[in-house]
């Protein structure tokens, strides 16, 4: 049998972390949490349960996830986010793997919470992910806010039954600051990789989002949820590239002297 370390990231997260670190309680063989210096009840929460807290300055999502699993005990690595929380059946499927382990990494279904209603459409299920690993295979790459588990080409995954569950935005509030947010480091990393934009593209990107998930991805089947992340997505489509382009602009009077 394998052992397991989990790892997760956290910043203010008094609200979920608890659900989050019994979900994994009985099956894996470690836990540390890397934390972003929160200033709420973060920190009392997991030293209360018993896990390795360690505070981290956060310099972007892909680099503290990497970070974390520097700090794994075991080479097999469960990673998850705060906001997250392992069903039954994917916890038995874990408990299986430990027995028998086969593969580099392995992918399984995360489904997503939004306001209080479980979402199946939209793009947003099934929604896999690698989040069990072997660290010595493996590690966090790709655009910060769309960081994926990266393993060498020829690499073996499996995949196990089971969903993750995830409490992705409890208000439409919570989710349009974060799209402000999460717009600009986007915006910056799209910058960074030589991206263009013009408001055209703005407007075409963010159409074709809405049309692509509320339509293709069946987001209509979702109710006014459905809707509501769908229009939200697109705007938030709409602003990266936005400020994007404001970016080009800037780069470009700089570049001119003070001149457009």
């Amino acid at each position: 049998m394998v052992k397991i370390s989990a790892v997760i990231i956290t910043y203010n997260e008094e609200r979920t972390i608890e659900r989050c670190i019994r979900s994994v309680h009985g099956i894996v063989d470690d836990i540390v949490v890397v934390d972003s210096f929160s200033s709420d009840r973060t920190a009392e929460i997991c030293e209360s349960l018993g896990v390795r807290f360690v505070t981290h300055v956060f310099e972007g999502y892909r680099e503290q996830k990497n970070y974390a699993t520097t700090l794994a005990i075991y080479d097999y690595v469960l990673s998850l986010d705060a906001d997250e929380a392992l069903s039954d059946e994917l916890r038995s499927s874990i408990l299986k793997v430990k027995n028998d382990w086969r593969f580099d990494g392995y992918t399984f279904n995360r489904l997503n919470n939004y306001c209080g209603q479980w979402i199946y459409h939209c793009g947003w299920y099934p929604d896999r992910k690698v989040r069990l690993f072997d660290r010595r295979k493996g590690m966090w790459g790709g655009l910060n806010l769309h960081e994926t588990i990266k393993l060498p080409i020829g690499s073996a995954l499996g995949h196990i039954n089971g969903d993750l569950f995830h409490w992705a935005y409890s208000s439409i509030d919570e989710h349009l600051v974060k799209v402000v947010r999460y717009s600009t480091i986007g915006s910056k990393e799209y910058f960074e990789k030589g991206m263009k934009s013009t408001f055209l593209s703005a407007i075409f990107h963010s159409l074709w989002r809405f049309f692509k998930h509320y339509i293709l991805k069946q987001g209509y089947k979702d109710g006014s949820a459905g809707f509501v992340i769908c229009a939200i997505s697109a705007y938030a489509v709409f602003l990266r590239y936005m400020k994007l382009r404001v970016l080009i602009i800037d780069q470009k009077i700089q570049l001119n002297g003070g001149k457009v």
